[in-house]
């Protein structure tokens, strides 16, 4: 098969270099864009007069054809053609002839393959974006259900203060919240055209590229066609964002497989998010959460590869960029259906309220209500938080909590001790009171929960 750049050449590769060398087992993913970008400057190279109108129109339909076949999955793809670019350039001839080859007047396939990436981006972050809204409402439709539903709060993986689970829950709203808004911010530089740039420095054909730009939904154009066909920031920030994504997430499964263990049981995992093992039938393995938990670490490298990739490369294009693809392509993938499988275990979940509030009554995560109590009663926070800890140090040696304490041992340590400490020492009172502004107090995760969904149905309708 001739090469459609081999005009220059008297030899030609191996199959094996031509396989090594080829991008078309990955970069047809691009199949739509490029055709998409293709009806763009085809109908500006008409409008310019560059092209004959009865040319353009003929290019045109070949191109809505091959759109047709691309959805059917009718095209096949050759590795002699290398990648997406020249496949469809090739399918394009055979379809309406030689007039086809004029498709290409004006273009290279360093701005057509960044023009194709750009679009491709646009619309899966947007897909993201959507879905991240989808898990932020499952996560408020279970914190609406379990605003009262107390839990040991942790730091150091030790019980630490009691919680609202809700507050808990919404504590990733925020994190995906932030998440999305580096989404959204990112498409301002995913959403301009390189289009028209070239191979490196523009044409000399009248061309028109806010046209193309404007065409395909762009907001503006490159302004330096150097910086057009080499900037892959935009994919860089897209896996940047990505990881950030993913290590959110993946603290979360971290958290939904302690939850969901025997030795935890806060939670139960739905059966469609979970496996079983083939030699213990007892199993009920969280392997979902364990994949997504594991799925991070090829994001973060997806990123660090890209990073590698560009670091050192010169303006402008250069074949090494043709790595930029995969790794994006993955990143994708990974995220997309996580985020697809975090929404269905979250909205199955099944929480164990009253094991959550017997872990609470188990423990010494009730320590900071006295420390607290004395404080208000005029004790220096230090000095109070002295006499608990003996307090604490007592029930260890006695084999007890601090509700088992007698109010004589209480007041044995400190006067100020009232019977009204035994209902400060309730984790669900401890909960309630905590209403500083952003707390787990329940009045205060609820107006948390409002806030979020005023804001969710605002993004919606914007």
């Amino acid at each position: 098969m001739k090469k459609l750049w081999g005009g220059r050449f008297t030899k030609s590769a191996e199959e094996w270099v031509d396989e090594f060398g080829a991008s078309i087992s990955f970069d047809q993913e691009l199949v739509q864009e490029d055709l998409q970008g293709s009806i763009a400057h085809v109908t500006m190279l008409s409008a310019n007069g560059i092209i004959s109108e009865e040319d353009a129109e003929k290019i045109k339909s070949g191109l809505q054809t091959l759109q047709e076949k691309a959805a059917n999955e009718e095209i096949e793809y050759s590795v002699k053609l290398e990648d997406i670019h020249l496949n469809l350039e090739s399918a394009l001839t055979e379809l309406v002839g030689p007039v086809g080859g004029k498709l290409h007047t004006a273009r290279s396939r360093n701005d057509q393959v960044a023009t194709d990436m750009h679009l491709y981006l646009k619309k899966q972050v947007q897909t993201i974006i959507m879905l991240v809204e989808e898990l932020q409402n499952a996560l408020l439709t279970q914190a609406e259900a379990n605003v009262e539903t107390v839990m040991p709060g942790y730091t150091h993986l030790q019980r630490a203060q009691p919680i609202s689970f809700a507050h808990h829950l919404m504590a990733y709203f925020w994190m995906l919240d932030r998440d999305k808004q580096r989404y959204q911010e990112s498409l301002k530089r995913i959403n301009i055209s390189p289009l028209g740039a070239g191979a490196l420095a523009g044409t000399t054909f009248p061309i028109d590229r806010y046209q193309t730009a404007e065409l395909l939904g762009f907001e503006g154009i490159y302004e330096n066609s150097l910086d057009a066909v080499s900037d892959r920031d935009f994919i860089l920030e897209f896996l940047s964002s990505s990881s950030t994504l993913m290590m959110h997430l993946s603290r979360l499964s971290e958290e939904l497989i302690l939850w969901s263990s025997q030795e935890f049981q806060f939670i139960e995992l739905d059966d469609s998010f979970a496996t079983g093992s083939s030699i213990m039938p007892q199993k009920k393995n969280p392997d979902m959460a364990e994949l997504i938990r594991g799925k991070t670490g090829r994001v973060y490298g997806n990123l660090m590869g890209m990073l590698t990739v560009l670091k050192g490369l010169p303006l402008a294009y250069n074949k090494d960029m043709q790595e930029d693809k995969e790794g994006m392509f993955d990143t994708v993938k990974t995220v997309v259906g996580s985020l697809k499988i975090f929404v269905g275990m979250i909205e199955t979940m099944k929480v164990k309220t009253t094991q959550m509030e017997k872990a609470t009554k188990n423990d010494f995560s009730n320590a900071t209500e006295l420390a607290d109590y004395l404080s208000s009663k005029g004790v220096p926070f230090r000095e109070a938080h002295e006499i608990v800890g003996k307090l604490v140090l007592t029930c260890v040696q006695k084999g007890c909590f601090l509700m088992d304490l007698t109010l004589e041992e209480y007041r044995a340590v400190n006067d100020l001790f009232e019977a009204d400490i035994y209902k400060v020492l309730d984790p669900y009172t401890a909960v309630e009171r905590r209403n500083s502004a952003g707390g787990t107090g329940f009045d205060q995760v609820r107006i948390a929960i409002d806030k979020a969904k005023a804001k969710l149905n605002k993004e919606e309708h914007a």
